[in-house]
């Protein structure tokens, strides 16, 4: 520990009584639950993809044979619900109230699982929508869980400040797109992580190119990649190159996301086995 560099003499308490680590700050999951391992999804902005990128792992780690949950922090724009077909509101007794299951077994928490209508917006402040991610974490029952997926919002604001310092965090999947602006964007996210120590497990590029269906060619509708540019300036993994794919975007209308049967996150959830 480096020494304070003011005079401390004036102090109401010395410097190593108020210096605090991430353990203090942490934030107990309710008495019942049992988590293992929590993995939160980010991105650095909205559009690329990260509730599908978030999705995809949950079902994929399940099929594997572990205990998933998905934590849907992103309060005003939840899409979870909708990509697993799970609807309803959850089911609560006196002691706390239970995560919804999806018809593969993947657990889901999410604000839409509250509301009378799923239509309605969420209006509300920063550090109110904060409070209810902490809530998913406090308040709601995760039984035996051993990947816990945090979806979180886009941007470095106070779901994610939140999250990284109340929640065990094993480590981050950052989403981007191939455009040449989200490497600044994935910079950030990836500077944030560093800043709050949390470790970055790698990156995962959505909408990556589209395949011809008739010959076969990769066509890169965004222009070309800058992953790998990022990934090695900082030493990380790309994890996947998810292309546009028409069957992706039918299953997650309907709500069967857990039916998609495609490789294109294998290698990021060898990566999750090895935490």
């Amino acid at each position: 520990m480096s020494e304070c560099s003011h005079d401390c003499s004036t102090c109401s308490a010395n410097c190593s009584s108020r210096e605090q680590t991430k353990e203090d700050f942490l934030v107990k999951p309710h008495k019942k639950s049992n988590i293992k391992k929590v993995i939160g999804v980010v991105s650095g902005k909205g559009g690329v993809g990260k509730s599908l990128v978030t999705s995809l792992l949950a079902s994929n780690m399940k099929k594997e044979g572990y205990n998933v949950g998905i934590l849907d922090a992103d309060i005003t724009g939840p899409s979870i619900p909708k990509i697993f077909g799970v609807s309803g509101n959850v089911y609560a007794t006196k002691e706390g109230a239970y995560p919804k299951s999806s018809k593969g077994g993947v657990d889901i928490m999410s604000i839409n699982l509250l509301l009378d209508d799923d239509t309605k917006p969420v209006v509300w402040r920063g550090p109110v929508i904060a409070g209810a991610v902490g809530q998913f974490w406090t308040d709601i029952i995760w039984e035996d869980i051993d990947y816990m997926f945090v979806d979180m919002p886009p941007g470095t604001g106070d779901v994610p400040l939140t999250v990284f310092q109340t929640l065990p965090v094993d480590g981050i999947v950052i989403v981007a797109s191939p455009q040449e602006l989200v490497s600044m964007i994935v910079e950030k996210a990836v500077h944030m992580a560093n800043m709050m120590n949390v470790k970055v497990l790698g990156l995962v590029e959505n909408m990556s190119y589209i395949e011809c269906p008739d010959c076969g060619k990769k066509i890169n509708v965004f222009g070309e990649s800058h992953v790998d540019e990022i990934a090695e300036k900082y030493n990380l993994d790309v994890l996947a190159n998810i292309p546009i794919d028409p069957e992706i975007a039918e299953k997650c209308d309907k709500g069967e996301i857990e039916d998609l049967n495609k490789n294109y996150v294998d290698k990021a959830v060898e990566k999750l086995k090895e935490l």
